[in-house]
């Protein structure tokens, strides 16, 4: 049976920062994902599926992935989460569009923190945050396993909604793992060891089928990378 869940990719921005929205076909609820830029495009999308966003979420505060967080948040109603350690970083936003050179972005509250081992539930639809600190100090990447399914407790407005059925886990990854690479560390709050500690112990103890969708390019698998990356040897 295929997976039963609204998945749509946008590369966005000078960078083309990869932009996910995921979305419960039954509840219409959604999660939006770094909207770095182009928030007209991620709006079409949304009203194209009519979903609902209960939540923006910032994998790391870099400007490529944030540019676009304030307009989706006047548009759409939706908090802003991220990780506290990166706060700093997005209250930096004009020192990092002066370093690229570009007018810097409208910067908007942050709503809301989320920290390692939290869940985060939208529809019926539950994923677990892991602080992937080393791209930079607040890194975190979402983990969505296969049928996971809120308690009544935890689900708020969608206690009993049915979940969509999910066959292969995914990680939404940030700017942490990449197909073949892994995330730059010579940024604000970067760190080789952390990242590589990161990635070991927290991302490849995922299943190795799970889906890896990265800030930038293309998407790969736990599986592939612990196979084939080369930076993963480095440790």
């Amino acid at each position: 049976m295929a997976d039963r869940l609204i998945h749509e990719i946008l590369p966005v921005g000078m960078l083309q920062c990869n932009c996910s929205i995921v979305g419960d076909p039954d509840t219409r609820e959604a999660l939006v994902i770094d909207p770095g830029d182009e928030v007209e495009r991620v709006v079409e999308l949304l009203e194209r599926h009519k979903l609902k966003v209960r939540a923006i979420l910032s994998t790391h505060a870099h400007i490529d992935h944030v540019g676009g967080l304030a307009k989706l948040q006047r548009l759409t109603g939706a908090p802003v989460i991220m990780h506290p350690d990166d706060l700093e970083l997005y209250l930096a936003i004009p020192m990092q569009a002066e370093w690229l050179g570009i007018k810097p972005p409208e910067t908007t509250k942050v709503d809301g923190f989320l920290r390692d081992g939290d869940e985060l539930v939208w529809g019926g639809l539950q994923a677990r945050v892991l602080h992937t600190p080393g791209h930079s100090r607040g890194s975190m990447s979402l983990y969505l396993p296969a049928d996971a399914r809120p308690a009544a407790s935890s689900a708020g407005d969608s206690a009993g909604a049915a979940a969509p059925r999910i066959e292969t886990p995914r990680l939404f990854a940030g700017d942490t793992l990449f197909a073949g690479s892994i995330g730059r560390t010579d940024l604000w709050g970067g760190s080789l060891d952390q990242i590589l500690h990161s990635i070991h112990q927290k991302l490849l103890a995922l299943p190795e089928e799970t889906l890896v969708f990265p800030g930038h390019g293309p998407s790969t698998t736990i599986g592939e990378e612990k196979q084939s990356n080369p930076f993963l040897r480095l440790r």
